[in-house]
């Protein structure tokens, strides 16, 4: 009976760290969020023609996990190590990928945006 009710406290212990918690973990943005979510996009920062939906449809979750400054600003330096560590990533598609999938990210995409001030 005592081995009973333990492991129901445990439980419900466990529980309510992980409920407590979720929401911090979810949104969290790190940088292999950021290279899995633009992965997708490669081709077209590289070679411009169509946006891939793939790609539309990561930029959309970079956007929704980056929600508040702190995340911008992560995902803001990881995007720009992304861009130093590919060749012949155009300037002028990266800065056109969040308007051709209808997202607005509050920064210029570039490789000389101070990502300190991004909010």
């Amino acid at each position: 009976m005592a081995n009973t009710v333990a492991l129901k406290l445990v439980c419900a212990v466990v529980l309510a760290c992980m409920v407590v918690t979720a929401p911090y973990v979810e949104a969290q943005v790190t940088c292999n969020l950021v290279v899995g979510d633009l992965s997708t996009c490669l081709s077209y920062l590289q070679s411009g023609g169509d946006v891939p939906a793939s790609c539309c449809n990561g930029i959309k979750s970079l956007n929704a996990a980056a929600n508040d400054t702190p995340g911008r600003q992560t995902a803001c330096r990881c995007l720009k190590q992304f861009a130093s560590s590919i060749s012949g990533i155009r300037q002028d598609t990266a800065s056109s990928l969040p308007e051709k999938c209808g997202v607005s990210v509050g920064y210029p995409i570039s490789t000389t945006v101070d990502c300190a001030k991004v909010q």
